[in-house]
């Protein structure tokens, strides 16, 4: 064998191209960055930052401004770091190869490699191009970053019939996987984005991010809280003019309205919620890149999962044992390995089924140095994908074979009976199935067959727990692996997963090449499913990015997949990812009674100012009043509610349906009714003060009226069913001390002469202030009975 000429393969170069990936056509990093103020919400912000510059208010418009401009550079650096995941995969491409060129073995770049080139593989080296094997011995792959399979693959060249799935390919190795164990020349087929890596690159590239539930939420409400703007400026001004007023007043009376409909603290406290529940999920081992993603984890209703590593340890281990016995068989199964256990008992270096053997032994007093002092080998003939059996001659002058049971039954003469029985029926269980037997002739013929030793890669006790909490909330969970179907079945019904009213074909996926990865994803999608993917290999990321949420494996993943993802698991355990979906419940929770707060507020604000627009008396309310309730009651007690203590029931509920809005039509109707209470109040406070004190202490009253009444009704705000007293005054510190401090500096502020000043209020006297609490009060008490009706109208429950 000879390989290709050095100037045939200069010619092929050039005529095919170099052996790389194609780059994808990188977004422009202006566009990634003016894409980041894309949005309803920062149109508003963006709006209200304009209106207080108008009205000369510096520290509102840089503060709401900072916002703006924060949130987009954090959005362009998530969007620009994406882009990067098709680089990552230049990194899985040899730099160099070896290739047979002219007869003489030559090393060569990667990049120059061409079809037609016999590459020369042994053990460590990475495939630089998808080829056929020519020769093969010993050779073993691993394949996981692209096909999924849990260990590597015997290789020989062997034919395989047209079309076989990718892991089944085993007279081909591919580009990007390395050589286990064996040596091989092999025939370069194709290169570059022909190889099986440079699909999954393509399928890659045309695979776009989604935008999470939350921001699709978000991005509605600030549709219709424009839309609401737009509207009511619109009214006042014809209104105004209507009136005979100034044209320049009924503009700052229409732009006051606009501020006060604008939430400014709704970016910020989202942002807030979830960098917040970041931080909880680091100590759940859950990294999180993209922070809308953390929101994204609570609305899931399909996890689709690895096995290997996932939902299992990731280790083979020795499940089952048979034979009449056990010491002798698995003093046996150790005198004919090549592996080496490591200290820790459990894990080591070598082929995983040795070292699960090795470990077995060790657990049964038997050590492999002793072993090997005691009888040191003499010959091994070494596993062969023909063969299907190992053998080792050593000292004491017995033959040590393990292999296949059918093949290690033909060669015994004893203890054959019921072996291959045995053998179907772990087999059927997904078991791995070594048979062990000894000789006394190097030859191995006449032997005695001494059992089965049954292996598998063990569940994760807490993924079991996991899975089972996963179905009480609701989600299914879909295992999607390279592993056989028989392999994969067993596994999840052991998991839990598959049940005996599931169907198969629906909830588990064996043999799945990355199209069907991306398939099964789009498939859920269709359904209205919010989908969470995981995964470690190269075959993964498409379907990792196509996901409404790609979760990576941190130990064992690749750095595609990595790059592809909107969470890394640092301890690769499905476990975190259920924990993860009940802080991801939690945040959302916090979140919508959050923006309800909100709501309830702005509206309110709008009813006072339309109201007495359209009824043509003095406002109640100047811009900088309202900017400053903006501030005080939409900041500090907003960021208070939304790091509430989650309810411990969070897992117990269903999913959120797919479609359901973040404000919807039951929290609409408690805008508007308790919006209409609280602006109902303040009206009140204000008209009856009008004609009986100046305008200025009319506002001032009007002013802290409302300022209080924002403030006791945050601790109403912290549930819908619940009374205050039942979610624990003293459980939010936060909130608690945040409307102690609040309500004192809006005192100061009508006793502080230079803020009285600025602001344009007066002093009010002790009973003017005890009536202005006391009606304050009036909107959260009618809350708390509305409450208290509900539950005694659905028979005692807080529901």
């Amino acid at each position: 064998m000879t390989g290709l000429s050095t100037d045939e393969a200069a010619r092929r170069l050039a005529a095919n191209g170099r052996n790389e990936l194609a780059q994808a056509e990188a977004k422009s990093p202006v566009w990634l960055l003016l894409g980041q103020f894309n949005s309803p919400v920062i149109w508003l912000l963006l709006g209200a930052c304009a209106v207080s510059a108008v009205l000369r208010e510096v520290a509102d418009a840089v503060a709401i401004g900072t916002i703006v401009v924060i949130n987009g550079v954090v959005g362009f650096l998530q969007e620009y770091r994406a882009e990067r995941s098709l680089k990552a995969l230049q990194s899985m491409t040899a730099p160099r190869a070896r290739v047979l060129r002219g007869g003489a073995l030559q090393v060569v770049p990667a990049a120059e490699v061409v079809v037609g080139d016999v590459l020369a593989l042994e053990a460590g080296d990475l495939v630089a191009a998808d080829a056929h094997l020519l020769e093969a011995h010993a050779l073993k792959v691993a394949e996981a970053a692209l096909t999924g399979e849990s260990e590597a693959v015997d290789k020989s060249t062997d034919p395989v019939p047209e079309g076989a799935p990718l892991a089944e390919r085993h007279d081909q190795v591919f580009m990007g996987t390395a050589v286990a164990t064996g040596v091989a020349q092999a025939e370069v087929t194709g290169t570059g984005m022909q190889t099986e890596l440079g699909r999954i690159a393509h399928l890659l590239a045309n695979t776009q991010s989604q935008a999470t539930p939350l921001q699709a939420r978000l991005a509605s409400l600030g549709r219709v809280l424009l839309l609401l703007c737009l509207g009511i400026v619109a009214v006042v001004v014809a209104l105004g003019l209507w009136h005979g007023l100034p044209l320049l007043e009924v503009l700052l009376s229409g732009v006051s309205l606009a501020v006060a409909a604008v939430p400014e603290g709704l970016p910020a406290v989202v942002t807030i919620a979830l960098a917040l529940g970041v931080q909880r999920m680091v100590q759940r081992n859950v990294l999180v890149r993209r922070l809308h993603s953390v929101e994204t984890l609570g609305s899931a209703t399909v996890v689709c999962t690895d096995k290997t590593g996932t939902l299992t340890t990731g280790q083979m281990a020795v499940r089952e044992l048979w034979g009449p016995d056990h010491q002798v068989l698995l003093d046996a199964a150790a005198a004919c390995c090549d592996a080496e256990l490591g200290p820790d008992g459990r894990t080591g270096v070598g082929d995983p089924t040795e070292v699960a053997i090795l470990a077995a032994a060790a657990q049964h007093g038997i050590a492999r140095a002793a072993l090997e002092a005691e009888r040191p080998r003499v010959e091994v003939t070494p596993f062969d994908s023909v063969r299907k059996c190992m053998s080792v001659w050593r000292a004491d002058q017995v033959l040590y074979v393990k292999g296949a049971p059918e093949v290690i039954v033909a060669l015994g003469t004893s203890g054959t009976d019921k072996v291959l029985a045995a053998a179907e029926q772990f087999a059927a269980r997904g078991l791995r199935v070594l048979a062990v037997a000894r000789g006394r002739t190097r030859d191995e013929k006449d032997l005695e067959v001494l059992g089965l030793v049954a292996m598998a890669d063990p569940p994760r006790s807490e993924a079991i727990a996991a899975v089972a909490a996963a179905r009480q909330a609701g989600i299914t969970t879909v295992m999607i692996t390279g592993d056989s179907l028989k392999t994969a079945t067993a596994i999840a019904r052991e998991m839990g997963i598959l049940q005996l009213r599931d169907d198969p074909a629906t909830v588990v996926h064996a043999r799945a090449s990355p199209e069907d990865k991306l398939r099964i994803v789009k498939e859920w999608k269709s359904q209205g499913a919010i989908v969470a993917m995981t995964g470690d290999g190269v075959n993964d990321a498409p379907a990792l990015r196509e996901a409404h949420i790609g979760i990576a494996m941190g130990r064992g993943g690749t750095e595609v997949t990595r790059e592809a993802s909107d969470m890394v698991l640092t301890d690769d355990n499905f476990a975190s990812i259920i924990a993860a979906v009940a802080e991801g419940r939690a945040i959302f929770a916090n979140i919508r009674k959050t923006v309800l707060y909100l709501l309830i507020g702005n509206f309110g604000e709008l009813l006072v100012m339309l109201a007495t627009s359209v009824m043509g008396v003095p406002l109640p309310l100047l811009p900088l009043h309202l900017l400053w309730v903006n501030l005080v009651t939409d900041g500090l007690p907003a960021l208070a509610l939304v790091v509430d203590p989650p309810d411990g029931d969070v897992m117990k509920a269903r999913p959120r349906p797919p479609d359901e809005p973040l404000i919807g039509r039951r929290e609409w109707v408690a805008i508007t009714l308790t919006g209409l209470v609280e602006a109902g109040t303040v009206l009140a406070v204000y008209l009856l003060a009008l004609p009986a004190v100046p305008l200025d202490k009319a506002r001032t009253l009007a002013f802290t009226t409302l300022v209080f009444a924002e403030l006791f009704r945050a601790f109403a705000a912290r549930s819908p069913t619940r009374l205050f007293w039942e979610t624990g005054v003293f459980s939010n510190l936060k909130l608690l001390g945040v409307i102690v401090l609040s309500m004192a500096v809006q005192l100061g502020l009508c006793f502080v002469p230079a803020t009285e000043a600025l602001f344009g209020v007066t002093t009010l006297t002790p009973l003017e202030l005890l009536h202005t609490v006391g009606a304050s009060l009036i909107p959260t008490t009618l809350l708390e009975l509305s409450k208290l009706v509900r539950r005694l109208w659905s028979g005692g429950r807080a529901a």
